[in-house]
C-alpha cells in the first residue's frame, strides 16, 4: 500500500506546473528553525475561504499568493475536483506589495469564490488582478498571520498544498501547481470523466 502511495506521489511530482519562489525567506544554513507541518495549526491559526463540499470530512489547505501565476493555474486545475472535497484557500503576501492587499480584499468580500474567479481571470489576462478595497486592515492582519504560518512551516514556494490523502489518511504536502489529473492522484480523489477526457497525457 505504501509503495503504491509513494508511486502516486512521484507521478504527481512529474507533472508539476511550477511554483513561485519566495527568495526573501529561503532558509540558509543559519536559518533552519521550522515547525513541523500541522493541520491543527492551520485550522486554528490560518484564515481562508472555502470552495467545494462544505461538510466534507477532509479539507485541502492551499496557501496562495494572489500575484502568483502558478496559483492561478492551480485554482483552475482544482475546479473539477471541488464536488468531492473541501478546499480552503489561504492567501499570503510574499511576492509584491499588491499580494497582501488583494488577498485581504478577497477575504473581505461577501462571496470570496466569485471574487477569486474575477481576480484570477484578470491575472490570466495579465491585467494585474482585482483592485484593493478600503477598510481591510483586519483581513490584512489575517494575511500577515497566514504568511508567518507558511514561513514557520519552512515552505518557500507557492502554491503550497497541505492535506490528508483521501485513501491512506497520511498528511501530504506539495509546493507547486499541478494539473487536474496530478492533483486528483496526489489527493487520492477520483478524476471526473469530463476532466479525464480533456486531460493531457503525462509525458515520460
Amino acid at each position: 500500500m505504501l509503495t503504491k502511495f509513494f508511486t502516486v506521489v512521484a507521478l504527481a511530482a512529474t507533472v508539476l506546473l511550477g511554483a513561485c519562489k519566495d527568495q526573501a525567506n529561503t532558509p540558509t544554513a543559519t536559518q533552519t528553525s521550522t515547525s513541523p507541518v500541522s493541520i491543527t495549526a492551520i485550522q486554528t491559526q490560518a484564515k481562508g475561504f472555502s470552495v467545494g463540499v462544505p461538510m466534507s470530512a477532509r479539507t485541502v489547505y492551499v496557501f496562495f499568493d494572489p500575484q502568483c501565476p502558478h496559483c492561478t493555474a492551480l485554482w483552475v486545475a482544482a475546479k473539477p475536483l471541488k464536488n468531492q472535497i473541501r478546499f480552503l484557500w489561504i492567501p499570503v503576501g510574499l511576492l509584491n506589495p499588491s499580494s497582501a492587499a488583494q488577498g485581504a480584499t478577497i477575504l473581505a468580500t461577501p462571496d470570496p469564490e466569485v471574487a477569486m474567479d474575477a481576480h484570477e481571470a484578470s491575472m490570466s489576462a495579465h491585467s494585474g488582478g482585482i483592485s484593493a478595497s478600503r477598510d481591510i486592515d483586519v483581513q490584512k492582519a489575517a494575511v500577515a498571520q497566514n504568511t508567518q504560518l507558511l514561513n514557520r512551516f519552512g515552505f518557500t514556494s507557492i502554491p503550497t498544498i497541505v492535506a490528508t490523502h483521501a485513501r491512506t489518511g497520511a498528511v501530504i504536502t506539495q509546493e507547486g501547481a499541478m494539473s487536474t489529473t496530478a492533483l486528483a492522484s496526489f489527493l487520492g480523489l477520483q478524476l471526473p470523466e469530463a476532466a479525464s477526457a480533456t486531460a493531457s497525457p503525462v509525458k515520460p
